[in-house]
């Protein structure tokens, strides 16, 4: 067998293997999208890849998730995407105003602001979680949207993020622009944001997929069932005397969908904006 052959036979035995570790990867997920449409008594009844074929398929599933009043699962949805929401859209914001201050606007202090911001991405939520608690407490935002929103606002590894990015875009783009006359604002605005979208892009996603699949806090915050976010609407159905696995799988697919969205829709310049910040995963 001459080389070139031997390449390609390198390159089909590396395709192979690569699409059965795909196969392997996303067939817990393929198993809870098959098991949503089961009947309750053949979600387990079938084991291997019986298992992955949906038989007698029904959406019965989905129809008592979404029309039985007594699950209220249309009413957590609304809750975690308003609140991720508007956790993304400030964010972004804030961060990357933040990020541009100590990247291009130099005062004194900046320099330990970074340092600070640094240190900070490196503590635990756990370690804030309860003074964190008891700030949010003394506003009586307890049961409200802004317990949810404004703790997040604010987070040092996106304003990191963009900081990384901020530092490879030209100076000269942005003297250019003041020569013309334009404010830092206008800079940033005008400048800075266009030639920035990979980043803002990937800020936004890992905000979206961090905070869309949290527990612990809306746990703590928003026990009040109509502030409850879908994480923690779908941990009740488990302590339901009767527990309905395909209603909790239809649930789990349904929650799956937005973070599927975001990805699809920013997939290449969540790439660009991670190899452009110098993150390493």
């Amino acid at each position: 067998m001459d080389r070139k052959a031997k390449n390609k036979a390198k390159k089909l035995a590396l395709s192979i293997g690569i699409v059965l570790l795909g196969i392997l990867f996303i067939s817990p997920l393929l198993w809870m999208i098959v098991a949503s449409v089961k009947p309750e008594t053949l979600i387990f009844k079938d084991m291997g890849l019986q298992s992955l074929i949906p038989r007698q398929a029904t959406l019965d599933n989905y129809a008592s998730i979404l029309f039985d009043d007594s699950v209220n699962f249309l009413r957590y949805m609304w809750n975690s995407l308003f609140s991720v929401g508007m956790i993304v859209l400030l964010g972004t914001v804030v961060n990357a105003l933040c990020a541009y201050a100590l990247v291009k606007l130099k005062f004194p202090g900046s320099g330990l602001i970074l340092v600070v911001i640094i240190a900070l991405y490196v503590v635990p939520f756990e370690s804030v979680l309860i003074p964190l608690y008891v700030v949010v407490n003394s506003f009586g935002w307890i049961n409200e949207y802004p317990s949810l929103i404004v703790p997040f606002i604010a987070e040092a590894f996106s304003i990191f993020l963009f900081i990384q990015f901020f530092k490879g875009i030209p100076n000269e783009l942005e003297e250019a622009a003041q020569i013309d006359g334009a404010n830092p604002f206008q800079v940033f605005w005008k400048i800075v944001v266009p030639n920035s979208k990979p980043v803002f892009a990937t800020a936004a996603i890992l905000a979206f997929v961090t905070h869309w699949s949290d527990f612990m806090w809306p746990l703590i915050v928003a026990t009040d069932d109509s502030i409850r976010t879908v994480q923690v609407g779908i941990q009740y159905l488990f302590t339901d005397n009767n527990i309905e696995y395909g209603q909790i799988m239809a649930a789990l697919t349904l929650t799956t969908i937005p973070v599927v969205l975001i990805f699809l829709f920013f997939q290449r310049y969540y790439v660009q904006g991670i190899t452009s910040s110098g993150v390493k995963g």
